[in-house]
């Protein structure tokens, strides 16, 4: 049976979200239909709106989600009705290459169901595709049953939703791929989501420094609640800064949580002889970043981009759950806002 909700649709690259009625399909072999509690607004949301990362269109964004399961469709095992699940906008197919090598965060399939139809705008029976597989930004969706990781237990799942991107890569850009160690010291450039997912990750890793980089004063705050023992105010001398605070060695490890080329090259400048640059931050074609060639003899760096923060979502789900309950990792400082689709 058909099922009608409220959603927040995107008609058009460009465009403002549109609050209007959809309706789902009933749900089908290998699919589940949740509930929505909490969707994350994420930053790959807005890139996702203005082009910068192409999906087909109208179609409904949010891809960092958490609800209660309230149908499953033949073949599904893993979930039931009345579980609490957290949504997984990059399912692995298991079968490319890069699953064959254990790298699933960059799966060659993980995103082909943004181009399916999953559901119809109710005004004009319009057909709509899910953003990034899972269609967040709704009172109810219908997934893949890839799509759903069981929701740890201890962790609310007002909370949870966060896990399903944001904590992920931050959590996953100090672990997997920056691959900090005890001791070392740390710059974070950006303190959004995933930037205060990241200082709470470094602090966790053992950062003996750790220092946060954003454009607004107002962050300071945020950030030093997340671990942070420095704030910076981005600017043209970002790197000089962070090497005055650092005996002019410069930070071992740089994460850029912006996806700016101005922030990418000031990380890796604001990074040791021999340092290490993740880069998190979606950026544009338009966003060039140069370096010369003595300079990568001479100073020995790696850049290094990431993607979902190098993380299995269900390797890594209940290692973040254990940080959560232990109280080492703090959900809730993530939170700044809530709105409602009322």
């Amino acid at each position: 049976m058909a099922t009608v909700v409220r959603a927040a649709v995107l008609p058009a690259v460009g465009a403002q979200l549109e609050m209007t009625e959809i309706e789902l399909p009933p749900t089908g072999p290998g699919q589940v239909r949740v509930r929505l509690a909490a969707a994350g607004v994420c930053h790959s949301d807005l890139s996702l709106s203005d082009g910068t990362m192409r999906v087909p269109v109208p179609a409904v964004l949010g891809h960092e989600g958490a609800g209660t399961v309230v149908a499953v469709g033949p073949g599904v095992t893993h979930v039931a009705v009345g579980d609490g699940v957290v949504l997984n906008w990059a399912p692995s197919c298991g079968t490319c290459h890069a699953c064959g090598l254990g790298e699933v965060w960059l799966c060659a399939n993980a995103l082909t169901g943004a181009g399916d139809v999953y559901a119809k705008r109710v005004p004009d029976g319009a057909d709509l595709h899910p953003g990034l597989n899972v269609a967040a930004f709704a009172e109810e969706t219908v997934v893949s049953a890839g799509c759903v990781l069981p929701v740890p237990d201890g962790v609310p799942l007002t909370d949870a939703a966060l896990l399903g991107c944001a904590v992920l890569t931050g959590y996953g850009a100090v672990h997997h791929s920056a691959k900090v160690r005890p001791g070392e010291t740390v710059a974070v450039f950006g303190v959004g989501g995933v930037g205060l997912a990241t200082l709470q990750s470094a602090r966790i890793a053992g950062a003996e420094r750790l220092i946060a980089v954003d454009i607004s004063p107002a962050k300071e705050e945020l950030a030093r609640s997340a671990g942070a023992t420095d704030f910076v105010v981005a600017s043209e001398n970002t790197a000089r800064e962070i090497r005055a605070l650092t005996g002019r060695q410069g930070v071992d490890v740089a994460v850029e949580c912006v996806g700016r080329a101005a922030t990418i090259r000031a990380a890796w400048d604001s990074t040791r002889r021999g340092g290490r640059t993740t880069v998190v931050g979606i950026g544009g074609k338009d966003q060039q970043v140069t370096f010369n060639a003595l300079e990568i003899f001479h100073w020995g760096r790696t850049l290094a981009g990431c993607v979902y923060g190098n993380s299995n979502p269900a390797r890594d789900l209940p290692v973040l759950a254990g940080l959560v309950r232990a109280g080492e990792l703090d959900l809730g400082a993530l939170v700044t806002e809530r709105i409602s689709l009322e």
